[in-house]
């Protein structure tokens, strides 16, 4: 996967974007070639997209989701701050640190799931979307949230539009 990365890379040239965070904190933990500029998608949106868009927020709440990795890789922040930018209110459930897929073990042992997502449903009522940045986290999310949560590129592509140059 490496050669493969460093081939589309041009050789580290240009940054590579990794739409799910538990696959960047990975490809981090395996030893990375120093060449590649991998990016989960807060650091990929924080360096690369935030400057070059204008962004409309919009005037409903969103719930966010920091995943595990997220919190491992020090984007927490970063993501709570560019939800900020795109609504009116950010909601960030209380006592919820991790919302027990733990990869896709959610799929084989769900009252893992089930347990660390017990109090979201109350959490989030007033929400009509959450925003995560993994794929698996958002179907445990979603199913005990009630509401629909997706990736943070979703939500950040309907408030924005190319800034004037």
């Amino acid at each position: 996967m490496i050669d493969a990365l460093l081939k589309a890379s041009r050789g580290g040239l240009d940054p590579i974007y990794c739409d799910t965070s538990p696959c960047t904190l990975r490809l981090m933990q395996d030893g990375l070639d120093s060449r590649l500029k991998l990016h989960d998608p807060v650091k990929f949106i924080r360096e690369h997209l935030l400057d070059r868009l204008h962004i409309t927020p919009q005037d409903k709440p969103v719930a966010v989701h920091v995943t595990c990795s997220t919190q491992h890789l020090g984007e927490a922040q970063g993501l709570i701050d560019i939800v900020r930018r795109c609504t009116s209110e950010v909601v960030v459930p209380e006592g919820i640190h991790c919302c027990g897929f733990a990869g896709d073990k959610g799929f084989t042992t769900p009252e893992l799931n089930d347990h660390a997502l017990r109090s979201l449903k109350s959490a989030v009522q007033y929400c009509e979307e959450g925003i995560s940045t993994s794929r698996t986290c958002e179907i445990g999310l979603s199913q005990h949230g009630g509401i629909d949560y997706h990736g943070l590129v979703y939500l950040l592509d309907r408030v924005s539009s190319a800034a004037p140059y």
